[in-house]
């Protein structure tokens, strides 16, 4: 059945947020069966709180304190203590105690956006996949156990889907972090290629970019693929925590189509995502 896409009538605060700064999660939980997808919205605004700390802060200082709130927010929801008078608060909150969720994941999410308020790229392609992994792969993993689906080969589908999603969301997200002076292209591709980073700041196009470019998509793509190998293995019931992975692989055919420029405008949206989301939860496929 084809999920009816809102307008925004009616939604609790948590789905409220994630429609109007999550597009991609949005619309991938309402493939979920509607029992569970008010607790995934919960999960997907609390992820979207976490990761917008380094834009919400001016020092580094501020945005570790921010994220400690969160910390101590999720001790509160596991300890049993009261609950801070915050919607996504009270809405993550419910879900940990009424799903019995991980603690393990949440920590990791948290821990890995500290890497945010760090405006050095990372050294290597290597740190960057480990960047990628922790910051997406939990999530992943919450939304697995929500669904009541995970599995060890679903597990291990998310972790493959995390990365390579993460990734491709950040080379989609290069025309926002480049005039903020922010790259996640590693150091060592950056010299391999000749990169510039006054070039790349000032969105300036040039052969090096593409190179390095195309190096962080085919590591996508070789999670993808490894991701895809356990298809058969994963039960239907995770479809819609693994459904970035069709996000991710059509967001990589648009930057291979533009050349691996990530500044190119057309190779960063797609206005039929919804309908091929739809296409391929019909098909069960990621």
């Amino acid at each position: 059945m084809i999920p009816r896409l809102h307008r925004g009538e009616g939604l609790s605060p948590a789905a409220a947020l994630v429609r109007r700064y999550d597009r991609d999660r949005f619309q991938t939980a309402l493939f979920a069966p509607q029992a569970h997808r008010e607790a995934l919205f919960a999960l997907y605004a609390f992820n979207f709180e976490i990761a917008r700390v380094r834009e919400s802060v001016r020092e580094p200082m501020l945005g570790q304190i921010r994220l400690q709130w969160w910390s101590e927010a999720i001790d509160s929801a596991y300890g049993g203590g009261p609950v801070r008078r915050h919607e996504i608060v009270e809405a993550i909150t419910t879900v940990i105690r009424e799903r019995r969720l991980g603690r393990a994941q949440f920590d990791r999410l948290i821990d890995a956006r500290e890497r945010d308020l760090d405006d050095e790229p990372p050294a290597t392609l290597a740190a960057l996949e480990d960047y990628a992994e922790g910051s997406s792969a939990p999530l992943i993993y919450l939304a697995l156990e929500v669904l009541e689906a995970a599995r060890p080969t679903a597990l291990e589908a998310a972790r493959h889907v995390g990365i390579a999603y993460a990734l491709s969301g950040l080379v989609r997200a290069m025309p926002m972090h480049a005039p903020a002076g922010r790259s996640f292209i590693p150091a060592a591709l950056s010299a391999e290629t000749g990169l510039d980073p006054r070039d790349y700041a000032a969105l300036r196009p040039t052969p090096a970019l593409p190179q390095a470019v195309e190096t962080i998509a085919v590591a996508a793509r070789g999670h993808l693929a490894a991701a895809r190998e356990l298809r058969r293995d994963v039960p239907t019931a995770a479809l819609p925590a693994l459904l970035p992975a069709r996000i991710a692989h059509n967001a990589l055919r648009r930057l291979e189509r533009a050349g691996f420029d990530p500044f190119a405008g057309a190779a960063l949206t797609d206005p039929l995502q919804s309908w091929r989301l739809t296409w391929a939860a019909l098909r069960k496929r990621f």
